[in-house]
């Protein structure tokens, strides 16, 4: 009886995600789609997922997924790029769905993918932790807005969006007036409560991950600079879109910047985060890193996803950063890698 993959055996790998151009074309706007892939990411993933040795089928989003399913059709894993567009746990549904019918995927679990993305839920889980995170308040409705006891300048943007969506220059607020004028206009905007922080003014860092548990690692430290024709105050859904001519990324590699690493780790572990992704830090002005959010789901595309800028910059090229992915997916789920990966890996 064989153990493992027989030496001709390629291991059957789905993809699933949201291709940006399809939902455009079904009326939603740019920002509404920022998160989604396009073709580009979609065929690099392809391309590396099958130099490591598998076969890959192209699935699509959650509803494609779910008919396929229905209709018997089945994967040794699944590598599952989905981030949803409809209610708080969309990034969950393709993991629950996938487990509904005991699917291994990559990434994490409906529980983590739910709870980082309400970013006020999953600093509660930090904090409790004994890990540092700005103080907050939760803005669910209008009348809630006089109640904000956090001291000024503070921050504002929606509670569950990523990619930078509701947040500009506008979202660094010096006072409760403006603060009252910025969260009417995100509760229109974006129909969600809004998250509100203490301004922390100090260096911001994003922090890339692979692994789970106790094997995650730290793949680098990068720092986020914003340049002189930048928006200003935040890392916003503007600066990240024309980050070419806005932001400056570079490698950090100073005792603040191992603080963030260390940091980063023990809130990927202490949120159950699997297998790769980013953790956002920003630090005050005692230069102590504080947790911003959690993304369980970073962006992959080939060139301007923070994730693959900076394992570049540390060295690790796209092919070596998935195949990084999958092997921690793979011994989750206790399952034989490709040959292909066992050597590269």
């Amino acid at each position: 009886m064989s153990t493992g993959w027989e030496k001709d055996t390629k291991m059957r790998v789905g993809i699933t995600y949201d291709l940006r151009e399809d939902y455009l074309a079904e009326g939603y706007d740019e920002e509404q789609t920022a998160e989604f892939d396009s073709p580009q990411t979609i065929a690099a993933i392809v391309t590396a997922l099958e130099s490591h040795g598998c076969s890959t089928t192209r699935i699509g989003n959650v509803r494609e997924l779910a008919a396929r399913l229905v209709a018997g059709e089945r994967w040794d894993l699944v590598f599952n790029i989905c981030e949803g567009i409809h209610g708080a746990g969309r990034e969950a549904q393709v993991p629950a769905l996938l487990e509904a019918y005991a699917v291994p995927y990559v990434f994490s679990d409906p529980l983590t993918m739910a709870l980082t993305l309400d970013k006020a839920m999953a600093k509660r889980v930090v904090r409790d932790c004994g890990l540092p995170t700005a103080a907050f308040a939760l803005v669910t409705r209008a009348e809630e807005i006089g109640r904000v006891a956090l001291p000024f300048p503070v921050f504002a943007k929606p509670l569950a969006e990523g990619t930078g969506k509701g947040i500009s220059a506008e979202s660094h607020i010096p006072s409760p007036a403006i603060l009252e004028k910025v969260c009417l206009q995100l509760l229109a905007r974006h129909r969600q409560p809004v998250l509100v922080e203490r301004y922390l003014g100090g260096r911001e860092f994003t922090v890339g991950v692979v692994g789970t548990g106790p094997e995650a690692r730290a793949v680098a430290v990068m720092e986020i600079s914003l340049l002189h024709n930048a928006e200003s105050f935040g890392y916003s859904y503007g600066n990240k879109e024309h980050y070419e001519d806005r932001v400056s990324y570079h490698l950090a590699d100073d005792a603040e910047s191992r603080q963030a690493a260390e940091t980063a780790l023990a809130s990927w572990r202490a949120l159950n985060c699997r297998d790769g992704g980013r953790v956002d830090l920003r630090s005050d002005e005692h230069g102590r890193p504080h947790f911003l959010e959690v993304n369980p789901l970073a962006g992959l595309h080939p060139v301007r996803s923070d994730l693959v800028i900076l394992s570049r910059l540390a060295g690790l090229d796209f092919t070596g950063l998935l195949g990084e992915i999958l092997a921690s997916a793979c011994k989750r789920y206790s399952l034989a890698m490709p040959r292909r990966l066992q050597v590269a890996v």
